[in-house]
């Protein structure tokens, strides 16, 4: 508190007594105009509900670290910052948690975001993502998957065809591709385990690409990518 006083004199702003009151709270909400899961609104109510909010309340009687905490709590939150302005205003700035995989099984359907950390999923959140369904456990969908779904985020050409992962097991993991229209194809891709995915891919868009016409006709049910060197097609 002392910091913002001496940089109001700095500012040549008046120095107000701490029992003047609060005249307002401000929220700045990073990349809002890229994606935007919570409002104003939810905050403001979020506040009044812990008797927190700050407007009419003398300044000196504020706890900047309490409102920062009680935002920090919002589901959608992964960052918050409180301080008072020379004007008598409390700023909240806060950044938002941003999704890297949505997981989706028979019980429940949740995202994983940047952090690692099981994120809500709200009608908000918008985000392409990558799916995953079938039976995934938490401790798969933060190290394995999410590590997967990092990856899969910088290679535009996965990206473009991989439509989302079955887990049947740790070490059978399906993958479902999708053609240029969008539409899921009919194979599935046996991956295996997550161990070495790249290579694994590698060899299928091999395959994908440069196979010879009748192995392009060919229509498999399952394309078998677990062992070394091969790429096996099955009926």
């Amino acid at each position: 508190m002392a910091l913002l006083l001496t940089a109001a004199v700095a500012w040549g702003y008046k120095m107000t007594p701490m029992t003047a009151p609060c005249v307002c709270i401000d929220y700045t909400i990073a990349d809002a105009d890229e994606r935007l899961y919570l409002t104003e609104n939810e905050l403001e109510l979020l506040l009044r509900a812990e008797n927190l909010h700050p407007v009419g309340k003398a300044l000196n009687s504020l706890s900047l670290h309490r409102i920062e905490r009680a935002v920090a709590q919002h589901p959608m939150v992964r960052t918050a910052e409180c301080y008072l302005t020379p004007r008598n205003e409390v700023r909240v700035t806060l950044t938002q948690r941003v999704p890297v995989l949505r997981v989706q099984t028979m019980n429940e359907t949740y995202l994983i975001d940047t952090d690692r950390r099981v994120m809500q999923a709200r009608a908000t959140v918008r985000d392409q993502v990558p799916l995953v369904t079938g039976t995934v456990g938490i401790q798969m969908a933060t190290n394995q998957l999410a590590d997967f779904a990092e990856w899969l985020k910088g290679n535009a050409y996965w990206r473009a065809r991989i439509h989302h992962l079955q887990v049947k097991a740790p070490h059978m993991v399906y993958i479902y591709l999708k053609d240029e229209n969008g539409t899921v194809r009919s194979e599935r891709v046996l991956l295996g385990s997550l161990n070495d995915y790249e290579r694994k891919l590698a060899k299928l868009r091999i395959f994908l690409e440069n196979g010879s016409e009748a192995t392009q006709n060919q229509q498999y049910s399952e394309i078998d990518l677990r062992f070394n060197g091969q790429v096996i097609g099955r009926h």
